[in-house]
């Protein structure tokens, strides 16, 4: 197993996780690589550190990133939270929040096609992860809304949008 201690290639292109490791690396994130396909990491987002897991399908040339915020729905609360997660995809333009069926947790999910030669470049690895995190950070608020603050689906949103709006 791979850790941040240890050194990756630095070039213009490299293998999705060898890139995301040096990324990772550079910014001084924890993470740990378990194989040539899988880095999992974490990174503090303006609301709450975010565990991120990104998987190398070199099958498809297909990387995908999951970002994971530490939230949970409870079965009592899972109505206006899937109202609120189809409201919340409706804004992104890349990628979307699901929330997994084991355990309840919410998730954030993109995945990339990568060209022919499989390799990722710095700035694609960098817009990657930090489109996860943003998007992560702008909506976690209307999550905490619906699950905290007992608000309805479209006023979480509405609410988290004005308040993120307000902070720019």
């Amino acid at each position: 197993m791979r850790t941040s201690e240890q050194a990756y290639p630095r070039g213009d292109d490299a293998a999705p996780v060898d890139m995301l490791a040096a990324l990772f690396e550079a910014r001084g994130w924890p993470f740990e690589t378990a194989s040539h396909e899988e880095l999992t990491g974490e990174i503090q987002g303006s609301w709450t550190k975010y565990q991120l897991r990104a998987i190398w399908r070199q099958e498809d040339n297909v990387l995908q990133l999951l970002c994971i915020p530490e939230v949970r729905v409870p079965p009592e609360k899972s109505g206006q939270a899937f109202e609120l997660l189809a409201m919340v995809n409706e804004q992104i333009w890349m990628g979307h929040f699901d929330v997994w069926s084991q355990g309840g947790m919410l998730v954030y999910r993109n995945a990339a096609l990568l060209g022919g030669d499989g390799l990722l470049s710095l700035d694609q690895a960098q817009m990657i992860v930090e489109t996860a995190v943003e998007e992560c950070d702008r909506f976690y608020p209307a999550f905490q809304f619906v699950l905290w603050g007992d608000k309805q689906a479209r006023d979480a949103l509405d609410s988290a949008l004005i308040d993120a709006a307000g902070e720019a």
